[in-house]
């Protein structure tokens, strides 16, 4: 199974060049050469998703019961159609109401959600869990609470968990070590898999191609998977990329053992 997150960059009429309008087909020509089995997208407005949702005939929007407004941010699941199904799902606010929208507490600069769908694979009949989400940029306390949150709904799985998304923080940051505690029985796979923090692995780069800040892109996955390989997707035309983040992707598989 391949997995990837892409923080796709919310329309922003000061990008000039790098525009969504200007970028659009490039991220739907990523998705579709790359063809992740699930993409868990951050930072897309509603005209945005339903852009990609139409242009995406493969895959599945997964956003259950969800009433979006033009305004908001939405972290996004797309299943695809041809390798998994879906049998449940689950969206809520990360905050102190979390079934109240757009809700936010502590220092959270924006409403942060998290999504989950329930699915199962072709050639499985056992259930997983995939999940997106987008902690905030701005507030310490609010990443960590968020982050609290999410552990405590892993720790709470029998199926096999994976959770995606744009933590807003690095690797050894209080938010990554909530995690990954032993109780939620969550890893973060670029570590499963032997890669090296630095530069090299940092996944925003502000379109300019060159990484910075940190690796704040992480896929987690129970002990149930195998990570097989991991990858930072810097594709781009010409120096033109598709979003000021670079994609992150890995293959899985269920261990037998």
């Amino acid at each position: 199974m391949r997995v990837m997150t892409f923080n796709i960059r919310f329309e922003n009429d000061q990008d000039d060049a790098n525009a969504w309008v200007h970028r659009r087909d490039m991220i739907v020509d990523l998705i579709v050469r790359h063809r992740p089995d699930i993409l868990g997208t951050q930072e897309g407005k509603r005209h945005q998703l339903i852009y990609l949702r139409d242009r995406l005939p493969g895959y599945v929007l997964h956003a259950p019961g969800r009433m979006m407004d033009e305004r908001s941010q939405y972290p996004t699941l797309f299943i695809r159609r041809d390798t998994l199904e879906r049998v449940g799902g689950e969206e809520f606010w990360l905050s102190k109401t979390p079934h109240t929208s757009l809700s936010m507490n502590w220092d959270s600069a924006f409403p942060r959600m998290f999504s989950a769908a329930q699915l199962i694979s072709g050639e499985e009949p056992h259930c997983l869990w995939a999940a997106v989400t987008h902690l905030d940029h701005m507030g310490p306390v609010a990443r960590l609470r968020q982050g609290a949150i999410i552990a405590r709904w892993a720790s709470q799985r029998t199926a096999p968990v994976i959770i995606m998304g744009d933590f807003n923080d690095g690797p050894g940051s209080a938010v990554h070590e909530v995690l990954t505690a032993p109780e939620t029985g969550m890893a973060d796979s670029w570590i499963c898999h032997g890669g090296t923090e630095g530069p090299a692995s940092y996944t925003h780069h502000g379109f300019q191609g060159t990484p910075r800040i940190t690796r704040m892109d992480w896929i987690l996955t129970s002990s149930r998977f195998r990570v097989t390989n991991t990858r930072i997707v810097r594709d781009n035309i010409n120096g033109r990329y598709p979003s000021d983040h670079f994609p992150y992707m890995i293959d899985i598989e269920r261990r037998r053992d």
